[in-house]
């Protein structure tokens, strides 16, 4: 285990060009990180390449068994990671945040080893046999977001390692500290060349997208990248996984407990301080209980603690970013332009240090108000009033995005019903966002296509073969 000092200086570059990363909270420097090129790009590749047959060849027995000790190194580090990820990111050690965060990191990579995938036989009737079988891509290309920068790099990197392939990672250019230290832990057990961090602007991540070598390209961010992945990739007919925006929709029946769920809808919308694809951005709720949720909802959100993420009091941080910053901002003030009532928050610190924006709900909101249409990806959580279930659903379903979705109501029966109808790759019942390692999540219309986790996302990291006869 190395000490947070020793972590940091592992990753920081002795020569050549680098960025400062900033303290979104406070402004401080975390620390250097490296400007890589299309040339390190190119070398990353190559090593790939050259490492990963060998890597391929151990099967999955050898495979798995490396992850896992791979997910005992994470933990060994777990609290330096952290650090640095509540620095560099902002969120808070405690909470569902830095420390969380690190801990999926090493769940993933244990669910990724030890999920059992079979040759799979589709016929055999005595005059036909055929099985199926998932071989390895080859080199598959990570590129990742800001929000959640360690946690999505793993859902990633393990189920490419797990499958045989090696793996080159390109992180988001405000967070590369927290990925080149995760991957930097991970390489402790993992051979040399199979997984590498390019740590470079936006021209890196186009090169990779359309790289002759890289069979395939995995993708969390937003969806106007992902359609620029589309195009950039067509060429060399790269296989791809692309988890986009979303706008994510609850609706709560008119059955529903308010003081009962009003935690659950907080954390649903509110973790990671909104920054999160698959949030609660938008809630509709039934007339009969409407004034009863927003109060309790206030009430919660009112006791959450907001500062800088190495305080262990704090569970909401800053935004991460500026530009981050001003949508929200730019949203919330639009919001309130149009006569909708601010029930909390909506008016930051100006003589704050560091991005903070308050936790704001927003109430009596039209529903083409342009804080529920476009998606705020901050701590401010639209709440629109309805009067039956078909309305609901109506407006739920009335944009293009299609991640998660939750209904909340004391009969799960019923709630199923109404989660029946939403077009959501995910549709959760009196929760929102929770993920599950065992459990395939992608999302519907142009929040992305390709599903992560369990089998089907091991599936995903293969080539399929079927061997007849």
């Amino acid at each position: 285990m190395e000490t947070y000092d020793a972590l940091l200086a592992s990753i920081t570059p002795d020569s050549g060009e680098t960025r400062t990363i900033l303290d979104p909270a406070t402004g401080t420097v975390v620390g250097q990180a490296p400007v890589h090129s299309i040339e390190d790009l190119e070398k990353a590749v190559a090593a790939a390449q050259a490492a990963q047959p060998a890597w391929a060849g151990l099967g999955h027995d050898a495979r798995s068994a490396a992850l896992l000790k791979a997910a005992d190194a994470v933990e060994r580090s777990a609290e330096e990671l952290a650090r640095l990820l509540s620095r560099e990111q902002g969120k808070p050690l405690n909470g569902p945040n830095a420390r969380f965060e690190v801990g999926a990191c090493a769940a993933w990579l244990r669910a990724a080893a030890t999920l059992p995938l079979e040759p799979e036989t589709v016929v055999d009737d005595g005059e036909t046999y055929a099985e199926l079988h998932y071989r390895p891509i080859g080199v598959v290309g990570a590129i990742g977001p800001w929000n959640w920068p360690m946690m999505i790099t793993i859902w990633q990197i393990a189920p490419a390692l797990r499958m045989g392939n090696a793996v080159v990672v390109k992180p988001s250019e405000y967070t590369p500290l927290s990925v080149l230290a995760l991957v930097h832990v991970l390489n402790q057990e993992v051979p040399e060349g199979l997984l590498t961090v390019v740590s470079g602007g936006p021209e890196v991540g186009a090169r990779l997208a359309e790289h002759p070598a890289i069979g395939k390209i995995m993708f969390t961010g937003s969806t106007a990248t992902g359609q620029a992945i589309i195009r950039s990739s067509a060429d060399t007919v790269k296989r791809l996984t692309l988890e986009l925006g979303g706008n994510d929709a609850g609706i709560v029946l008119p059955d529903a407990d308010p003081a009962a769920i009003a935690e659950g809808l907080f954390w649903g919308s509110f973790i990671n301080t909104g920054q999160t694809c698959a949030a609660l951005k938008r809630l509709y709720v039934h007339d009969d209980i409407y004034d009863a949720v927003c109060d309790e909802l206030t009430k919660v959100a009112a006791a959450m603690p907001m500062g800088v993420g190495l305080e262990e009091s704090n569970v909401l941080g800053p935004l991460q970013n500026r530009q981050q910053f001003e949508v929200v901002a730019r949203l919330v003030e639009a919001a309130r332009g149009s006569g909708a009532r601010v029930l909390l928050g909506g008016n930051p610190d100006a003589d704050q240090a560091g991005f903070f924006y308050p936790a704001t709900l927003v109430a009596d909101i039209n529903n083409n108000n342009p804080l529920v249409t476009e998606e705020q990806f901050g701590p401010a959580l639209p709440i629109i009033r309805y009067s039956t279930v078909d309305e609901a659903v109506e407006m739920a379903n009335g944009l293009d995005a299609g991640l998660g979705a939750s209904v909340w109501s004391a009969d799960v029966t019923e709630a199923r019903k109404v989660a029946a109808r939403l077009d959501a790759g995910t549709v959760w019942i009196n929760k929102h966002g929770a993920v599950d390692p065992r459990v395939p999540f992608g999302g519907a219309k142009q929040s992305g296509y390709g599903l992560e986790f369990g089998v089907e996302g091991l599936k995903a990291l293969g080539v399929p073969q079927v061997i007849n006869g």
